[in-house]
């Protein structure tokens, strides 16, 4: 009997810690499903799955809709989704975990790494048939590729589609952009740029010895514990990949074009700016990692002093971002005046979204982080989704302080 009763006080004792949110804010976050249904059956989206949660756990996590329209297959909670720029902050991590050992600094010249960058010249002037070129006031450093100020040029005819560059590698992708003059001086203006992305995973492959696919997964993923994060999905993840979709003449839902992935059969590149899959439930241990300062269920994959550099203002008065109000980190945007579809977020909430509508959000100050996994394309503007602003809005509401 005496066993029995201390098994009881043992049990309660634990319910605390892993009871779910107090009922009120149950009742709000309950309510995120219904409203991201309301978005398929209004032909806005396939499917979603939402996660909410704090840096000890995740509180939400649910699945609406369908993977596969065709196929009648629903959502679920570990259907995989293309992430796509939702990439570039992991990338950073990267830099960021090289810098952490002292194999590089941000105000490192990326020239230092990749010499292909030495004497990389800009434009002066450009007339309808010449062009000429001067030498920039300073070269171009790490910090500027990891916050879109280094005024790389897109990539050239050849290598500027996924399908051309998937079959080069990353140092021949590099190289184009290296060859190309800089649109504007270093760290003046902010203009998004994957070719300044890409070139970040070349020089975490010059500075570790190791692939860049090889060094994120050894250093963050299998740390972490995030078996669904890959850039090439094996053939039973991609039997869960979400299908994309895009709209027709008439305004439905139609499969879109799945070029991120398996082509070609044995691609070269992994797209550093762009080219992971991922789940809900992989992406929570990324920011909770990120809430806790750098490590998770005590393995540390940052120090504190790498994350708050990434995660505060690096681009000044410069205008940044998709929404208002945003300033860069390194590799993350961040929320330097809260408005319009960032309004119930705190200043200094950072995240990024991708080219498919997903979006992923960190507010330390709320103790919150918000995932939203859909796979649209044609969204006038997915950092300004409604999709968004929904969840974020259900989120704060039940959880925000």
């Amino acid at each position: 009997m005496l066993s029995r009763c201390l098994l009881l006080l043992s049990v309660l004792v634990l319910v605390p810690a892993l009871a779910p949110a107090e009922p009120a804010a149950g009742g709000r976050l309950g309510a995120i499903a219904p409203a991201m249904q309301k978005f398929v059956e209004s032909d806005d989206l396939a499917g979603a799955v939402t996660v909410v949660g704090r840096k000890d756990g995740t509180v939400h996590h649910e699945a609406v809709g369908y993977r596969d329209l065709a196929a009648k297959d629903p959502m679920k909670k570990d259907t995989l989704f293309r992430i796509a720029s939702m990439t570039k902050p992991i990338t950073a991590i990267g830099i960021m975990i090289l810098a952490d050992e002292g194999k590089l600094s941000p105000d490192d010249d990326v020239a230092k790494h990749l010499p292909e960058f030495t004497g990389q010249m800009l434009v002066a002037d450009r007339g309808k048939d010449s062009l000429s070129l001067t030498k920039p006031t300073r070269p171009v450093k790490l910090r500027d590729l990891l916050t879109h100020t280094a005024g790389l040029a897109n990539y050239p005819r050849g290598v500027d589609d996924v399908y051309a560059r998937r079959n080069r590698t990353l140092a021949e992708t590099t190289l184009a952009a290296a060859l190309q003059p800089l649109q504007f001086e270093p760290g003046t203006k902010w203009s998004y740029s994957n070719p300044g992305i890409d070139t970040l995973g070349r020089v975490i492959e010059v500075a570790s010895g190791e692939s860049y696919e090889a060094f994120v997964k050894n250093r963050v993923f299998d740390p972490l514990g995030m078996t669904d994060t890959a850039f090439y999905p094996t053939p039973e993840q991609l039997k869960r990949l979400a299908v994309t979709y895009g709209k027709d003449r008439d305004g439905h839902l139609v499969a879109a074009p799945n070029s991120l992935i398996g082509l070609p059969p044995h691609p070269k590149h992994p797209i550093p700016a762009g080219g992971l899959v991922s789940s809900g439930a992989d992406l929570a241990k990324l920011y909770r990692m990120m809430l806790h300062t750098g490590e998770l269920d005590g393995k540390r994959v940052l120090s504190e002093k790498a994350v708050a550099e990434m995660t505060r203002t690096q681009t000044g008065d410069i205008k940044t971002g998709f929404v208002d109000g945003m300033s860069f980190g390194f590799g993350w945007a961040v929320v330097k005046e809260p408005k319009g579809v960032t309004a119930v977020l705190s200043p200094g909430t950072y995240g990024h979204g991708g080219a498919f509508g997903t979006q992923g959000w960190i507010d330390p100050k709320q103790d919150l982080f918000v995932i939203l996994l859909i796979q649209r394309t044609g969204l006038q503007n997915g950092d300004a989704s409604p999709m968004r602003q929904t969840l974020q809005e259900f989120a704060v509401a039940a959880l925000g302080k």
